[in-house]
């Protein structure tokens, strides 16, 4: 408040200098007029003043040159009292910490995407995300569908959803033939995984399977969404034994098939995943419709090998009631703190309702119904139709699946990170992790 108080005494403070300067500039103007001064016998006009844009900032995770800069710049030269500018942030734990630490320092951020609830919840609960409702003229259960539903907070709307989401895996179609492997089945499990990675890696690539981290535990989220993150007496579920069977299995494709790389190794060298597939690397790669950006850029990722798609596979035949990862995302919120929010309402609302397409061919489709599919499922596959094996993409990627979000909080899945890290480097067995997994999620829950 202090420091509210002290920015609107200087700015009042300047307002009041500016009028007296212009007073000042006037007066001379009128005396001229009056003939008390030297000057012109015209008459002095009076030119309005000529307002300035409206600025806003939009971060997203996205490259600009994948879509979000012809976006903005089509917003600008339509809009020119609203002028945007998109800011990018990678999507991983430091770039989410530079985007909160923009929104908490007031720096220029005005609209922002989420990619995950638990990163969603955590800025809801700084007070960083502005409560949508509150703004009006928009029906965003009408406009995107039951799903959007999942990602309210306390029933209230401090995101849009705005494109359709799933996370699955690209296969690579040419080495699949070569191993006399068929697409696998949409009802397949990690045990399957295994018979297929190691069968890619006896055809000479260097790993038969690779995993984006964006999507390394949505086996076991989905699992959880199933099952329930707590048991009937409202404890952790967390060491349930699809969970363990799910570490377990990583666990083993890392250090006893060897057919996809140490956590550890990954994560230090930041193994670029999705285009070491491209390249023909790997079989497999564990992903979702983010990659598209990337395998239709043939200029950078030059390929002549089909890929072909496979759902998301379950821990086990035993968990039927498997939930895929998928749904809505890439959720905009405008920040709490912007000082302009309907300027970034209306730029939100006509992003959503097909302002965003140019981001379509990178994978992201639109979630509005006031948006053409067809339009963007042409825009996705333009110019490379050839190099999709399309049934398994139709029954995959444009499939209907029982989806979810992620159902733990920020801090829980910090946690669950730093336990199965001790355990994907050998510093602690599966065991001894799950139990402090549990010890510390039912501290966070209150239970004993």
């Amino acid at each position: 408040m202090v420091k509210m108080k002290s920015w609107f005494a200087v700015t009042l403070v300047a307002m009041l200098f500016a009028g007296l300067l212009s007073a000042c500039s006037g007066g001379g103007s009128n005396e001229g007029t009056n003939g008390n001064t030297a000057g012109t016998n015209k008459p002095a006009q009076n030119e309005p003043a000529k307002s300035e844009p409206v600025k806003l900032k939009f971060w997203g995770g996205v490259p600009a040159e994948a879509g979000p800069q012809a976006i903005v710049d089509a917003w600008n030269a339509q809009n020119k009292d609203i002028q945007v500018e998109y800011e990018r942030f990678v999507n991983d734990d430091p770039g989410n910490l530079k985007l909160d630490t923009a929104l908490m320092t007031g720096q220029d951020a005005d609209l922002f995407v989420n990619y995950a609830m638990p990163r969603l919840k955590q800025r809801v609960e700084a007070g960083l995300a502005l409560d949508l409702s509150a703004l009006g003229d928009y029906n965003i259960d009408d406009m995107m569908g039951p799903d959007a539903k999942l990602w309210q907070v306390d029933g209230k709307y401090y995101g849009m959803p705005t494109t359709k989401n799933m996370a699955f895996f690209w296969l690579n179609k040419d080495m699949l033939d070569k191993a006399n492997l068929p697409i696998p089945p949409l009802d397949w499990t990690w045990d399957d995984v295994r018979t297929y990675a190691k069968k890619l890696k006896e055809t000479g690539t260097n790993w038969g399977l690779l995993q984006h981290e964006a999507v390394f535990m949505a086996p076991f989220d989905g699992t959880l969404a199933a099952i329930g993150t707590t048991k009937a007496d409202g404890k952790s579920n967390l060491d349930n034994p699809l969970m363990k069977a799910g570490f377990q299995n990583y666990y083993d494709l890392m250090f006893t098939d060897q057919s996809t790389p140490p956590y550890g190794e990954q994560i230090t060298s930041k193994m670029p995943v999705d285009t070491m597939f491209l390249k023909g690397e790997a079989g497999m790669l564990n992903a979702g419709l983010f990659i598209f950006r990337n395998s239709n850029n043939l200029k950078d990722n030059p390929r002549t090998f089909k890929i072909a798609f496979a759902a998301m596979p379950r821990i086990s035949k035993n968990d039927s009631e498997f939930k895929y990862p998928g749904g809505l995302g890439d959720v905009i919120s405008i920040n709490a703190k912007s000082p302009n929010k309907e300027a970034a309402w209306k730029f939100l609302k006509w992003y959503a309702d097909g302002g965003m397409l140019p981001v379509a061919a990178g994978g992201r489709i639109p979630a509005s119904k006031a948006v053409n599919k067809d339009e963007a499922l042409n825009l996705m596959l333009k110019g490379v139709e050839d190099l999709y094996d399309k049934d398994s993409l139709m029954k995959v990627v444009f499939g209907e699946f029982p989806t979810y979000v992620d159902m733990l909080d920020q801090k829980m899945v910090d946690m669950r990170r730093e336990e199965f890290e001790k355990f994907f480097l050998k510093q602690e067995d599966l065991d001894t992790a799950l139990a402090n997994m549990v010890k510390k999620h039912n501290e966070a829950l209150g239970v004993k």
